[in-house]
C-alpha cells in the first residue's frame, strides 16, 4: 500500500514538471523554426536580387526593361510574393519619419542606381535598364532615366517584410524588414 501511494505522487510530480517546462520547450522549438524561416527567406532574397541584377545588364535585343528584371527576380524568389510600387525608386527608409515598408509577408523590387535616394528625384542619374522608356517623376516615384550604352552600374534591391508566426516573437517584433541588393555593370 505504501509503495502505490508513493508512485502516484511521483506521477503527479512528473506531470507538474512537464506542465512547467513544456511552454518553454515549445517556445524554443517554434523560435528555432522562425529563425530557420528568416535564414531561408533572406537567402531567397539574395538570390532574387542577384538574378534581377543579371537580367538588368544583359546586352540582348531588345534591351532589358523593368518588367524583365522584375520577372527574373520573381522567378528566383520561389514562393515569396514580390511586387513593386515605384520600380525605379526612391528607396524609402525602413524606420523613422517617412518609413514605408511592404505589407506583412510581402516584398518590393527596386531597380536603381547604386546608393539610391530616399526621396523622389525629377532628374536622376541612370536608374533603369536600357530597354525601359524614359518617364517623368510622379508624386511619389522618381523619374525613369534608362542607361543606353557603355558600362554603368545598376542596383536591384529586394525588400521583404517578414512576419513571425511564434506568438511571443510576433509581439516583440511585429515585423522584421529583410533587404538584399546586388549591383552589376551593364554590358550594352
Amino acid at each position: 500500500m505504501i509503495g502505490r501511494a508513493w508512485f502516484r505522487s511521483e506521477k503527479s510530480q512528473s506531470m507538474t514538471e512537464f506542465a512547467l517546462v513544456a511552454p518553454i520547450l515549445l517556445l524554443m522549438f517554434f523560435g528555432i523554426i522562425d529563425f530557420g524561416r528568416v535564414l531561408y527567406i533572406y537567402g531567397t532574397l539574395v538570390q532574387a536580387a542577384n538574378e534581377g541584377a543579371r537580367a538588368s545588364i544583359k546586352a540582348s535585343s531588345p534591351l532589358p526593361t523593368n518588367a524583365n528584371v522584375q520577372a527574373a527576380a520573381k522567378r528566383s524568389s520561389q514562393s515569396l510574393y514580390l511586387a513593386t510600387s515605384c520600380p525605379n525608386g526612391p528607396l524609402p527608409p525602413t524606420t523613422g519619419a517617412g518609413a514605408s515598408n511592404p505589407p506583412g509577408d510581402q516584398g518590393w523590387i527596386f531597380i536603381t542606381e547604386p546608393n539610391p535616394p530616399t526621396s523622389a528625384e525629377s532628374s536622376p542619374t541612370y536608374d533603369a535598364p536600357g530597354g525601359e522608356s524614359p518617364a517623368n517623376a510622379t508624386a511619389s516615384c522618381s523619374a525613369v532615366n534608362p542607361f543606353s550604352s557603355g558600362t554603368y552600374p545598376l542596383q536591384v534591391t529586394v525588400r521583404y517584410n517578414y512576419s513571425f508566426f511564434t506568438p511571443i516573437l510576433e509581439q516583440l517584433a511585429p515585423n522584421l524588414i529583410l533587404q538584399a541588393y546586388a549591383t552589376d555593370y551593364t554590358e550594352y
